[in-house]
């Protein structure tokens, strides 16, 4: 058995965010602030606001034969990422939706989805993320949609909860792989964008690479920064 010493281990290398957050409010932007060389899997035809960024190579995502694009995408990986410093699965919120959709063709309507078609989702997804969450000597960052969902706290009480928008049975797994998970929101007042990553009973967040819980934007990706920022730069509905 390998036997790393703590030491040795680094907080800034290798990680792991998933950033959600309402569609328009800037997750794709966002990529911008990443460090070095990034590699952009674009599911949601959204790359175009990177136009001429410089370090920034994006392949298109084929939204309507999902399953067979993102099997020889996994194949490919190991070796396309050698050359970046960062992979971004750019958003897998869409990624769910167009995979329904396909396996909805091939129902006896053409239409709907059969029932045993979600417990083919949850093996399914887990086998992706976690082949594109082992990938060696890269980041990864992940986006997705913003949901609300019912949440029962430990006293019994029932809130709204923000969070990912992916289905329960896959959403837990994934999020416990995951470093850091932030809700992105602006500031209506202000126009700043800012990341939750401190959870609560309105907010699913979490970060376990740092002290930080607000950010803005433009410092999510600065790994042992600066635990407290102004909360100008958080919208006031945020924690709601």
């Amino acid at each position: 058995m390998l036997i790393k010493k703590a030491t040795d281990l680094h907080r800034t290398k290798d990680w792991r965010i998933m950033l959600y957050a309402k569609p328009g409010v800037g997750k794709t932007s966002a990529i911008q602030y990443l460090s070095g060389k990034t590699l952009v899997l674009d599911m949601d035809d959204s790359s175009k606001v990177l136009a001429g960024l410089p370090n920034i190579d994006v392949i298109s995502f084929d939204r309507i034969h999902p399953n067979e694009f993102i099997t020889e995408f996994l194949k490919e990986a190991p070796e396309l990422v050698k050359e970046y410093d960062n992979l971004v699965i750019d958003n897998i919120s869409s990624f769910e939706r167009d995979w329904f959709v396909e396996l909805g063709r091939t129902s006896k309507n053409g239409i709907s989805n059969e029932i045993q078609d979600y417990s083919k989702w949850t093996n399914y997804f887990a086998r992706v993320m976690t082949t594109i969450y082992m990938l060696k000597d890269i980041n990864i960052l992940v986006t997705a949609w913003e949901t609300q969902e019912e949440y029962n706290s430990d006293t019994g009480q029932l809130f709204h909860r923000y969070a990912p928008r992916i289905r329960d049975s896959v959403r837990d797994g994934l999020l416990g792989l995951t470093d850091v998970v932030g809700r992105m929101t602006i500031n209506p007042k202000t126009s700043g964008r800012g990341v939750h990553l401190e959870g609560s009973d309105g907010i699913y967040a979490k970060n376990r690479l740092d002290n930080r819980t607000i950010v803005p934007i433009e410092e999510l990706f600065r790994i042992g920064g600066d635990a407290d920022v102004s909360t100008e730069t958080v919208s006031d509905e945020a924690g709601d």
